[in-house]
């Protein structure tokens, strides 16, 4: 969920900082011209009052005109910037350099025109980092008994002004940056902070979808709503895990409780046989469905003490141990003229001994139960990456797919094979015998026909869980803490 949350606020922040940062460079853009506009309009209006002098007749005009062209030429030598005075027909009445003329249009022509109005020049277009011929041209008037006699000019390169912008726009761009990594970050520890406790709340669901129904949740991170949701799942939990309690000792209790009435129905079963003919095909129907009803019930019973009981995990040699199945199951094999191999390398994994050994018996029976003679049974053990693997294939008439969902199901036969002796409970046992050490069993179809079983266990040592009276001291402690 990070993966998909992290980059959408990430684009959001980038948004909020890029639509404050283009305002904010275009400002400072526009402010860094201003103050070089202002500059030159005073220069302008300093040349202006100069120029008003020289306009002037009567004696001393020549002198007054060669200070004009004087502080021209040292305004020019000094900052480089074209400078001059021009009649309203275009000539010139002073400027620097001397072979310097308004051009015929751009920037300086626009100026000059608009102080014939009688205008200064307080917008000139931006100028861009980018624009490395553009020039600043910045005009006054000058205006000797109301009338505009004059114009002054001033055309003046951008380096500068464009170096400054662009430093500016790096500062800016700096800043964005930081605050970008920063808002990152704060996202990072965010999505971190809020989703926490849904990755511990999936884990948590995990662990009782595949049979650990102790795992909890431990209420004491994230948003309120978080934190609430947290102590619902552990109520529902602690009910759910009440009610398949009370199922599993009902299934022991009436396991248990029928079968002294069981045998002692097949025991007189029995005694009324030996008066009766020893061909009577009536008893005879009769004590193989009470064997199959006690068998109904041992594996009924099975089942309610698999699903309860944990498991003793410990580092085991599965190759060892599905070879000695192998050759345990090899007589009924040849028996029935099923070919039974197996490859059992020497492959390590944490499981329970005697769970293991069940499921696999379970496996093979069933696999040896549908696998017709002169086929092949192959069982075949292997390390694949966190978890090893004892995969056991046969050549039998397989499932479809929706009996292959329906396998492992309690009391759930194929309609197919309903002939065959079984309670149905066999690989509902299995199931749960290596759930609970963190195992799992798997169908799939084997081409051309049969059916593909994975048995598959952890090959890591177990994390040991927390106990359940912990965790449920936790959720108390927790509920205590919201409630005052």
């Amino acid at each position: 969920m990070r993966t998909r949350l992290l980059p959408l606020l990430i684009v959001l922040m980038a948004g909020v900082l890029l639509a404050l940062g283009f305002p904010l460079a275009g400002s400072l853009a526009a402010a860094r011209q201003q103050t070089v506009v202002v500059d030159r309009i005073d220069d302008t209006a300093r040349f202006a009052a100069l120029a008003q002098f020289v306009t002037e007749s009567g004696p001393g005009i020549d002198e007054r005109k060669a200070t004009l062209e004087g502080e021209l030429a040292r305004y020019h030598e000094v900052y480089g910037i074209h400078a001059g005075v021009f009649y309203r027909d275009g000539t010139a009445m002073a400027r620097s350099p001397r072979n310097w003329t308004i051009p015929g249009d751009g920037e300086p022509r626009r100026a000059f025109r608009e102080a014939l109005l009688g205008r200064r020049s307080h917008n000139p277009p931006q100028v861009l980092p980018w624009q490395p011929n553009a020039r600043l041209a910045v005009a006054s008037p000058v205006v000797r008994d109301g009338d505009v006699v004059a114009v002054v000019v001033t055309d003046s390169p951008t380096g500068p002004l464009r170096s400054r912008i662009l430093h500016g726009w790096l500062l800016i761009a700096a800043g964005e940056s930081a605050a970008m990594l920063l808002a990152v970050g704060a996202a990072f520890r965010l999505t971190g902070w809020v989703l926490k406790p849904v990755r511990v709340l999936d884990a948590a669901t995990h662990d009782i979808a595949t049979g650990r129904m102790n795992s909890r949740v431990a209420a004491a991170g994230g948003p309120p709503e978080l934190r609430r949701l947290a102590r619902s799942f552990n109520e529902m939990a602690d009910n759910v895990e009440e009610v398949l309690e009370q199922q599993r000792a009902f299934v022991a209790d009436a396991s248990h409780q029928l079968r002294n009435p069981l045998a002692a129905l097949l025991l007189r079963i029995e005694l009324l046989a030996l008066e009766l003919p020893p061909d009577n095909e009536e008893i005879a129907s009769v004590r193989t469905e009470g064997k199959r009803l006690a068998q109904v019930l041992d594996d009924l019973l099975d089942l309610a003490l698999a699903e309860h009981a944990s498991a003793d995990l410990r580092l085991t040699d599965i190759g060892a141990l599905t070879a000695e199945r192998l050759d345990a199951w090899r007589a009924l094999a040849d028996e029935k003229g099923v070919h039974l191999t197996g490859a059992t390398p020497a492959v390590t994994a944490w499981a329970d001994p005697v769970a293991l050994s069940s499921a696999l018996d379970a496996v093979i029976d069933n696999a040896l139960k549908f696998t017709p003679a002169g086929e092949e049974v192959t069982v075949t053990v292997a390390a694949d990456g966190e978890r090893s693997t004892v995969v056991v294939t046969d050549r039998g008439p397989g499932l479809t797919d929706d009996e292959l969902a329906r396998i492992g199901d309690r009391f759930w036969r194929s309609n197919r094979h309903q002939n065959v002796k079984g309670s149905g409970l066999g690989l509902s046992i299995s199931r749960a015998l290596l759930a609970a050490g963190g195992g799992s069993i798997a169908y799939a179809h084997h081409d051309p026909h049969g059916l593909r079983v994975t048995v598959a266990v952890p090959r890591s040592a177990p994390t040991e869980p927390e106990p359940p009276d912990l965790t449920e001291r936790r959720r108390r402690s927790d509920q205590g803490l919201t409630e005052r």
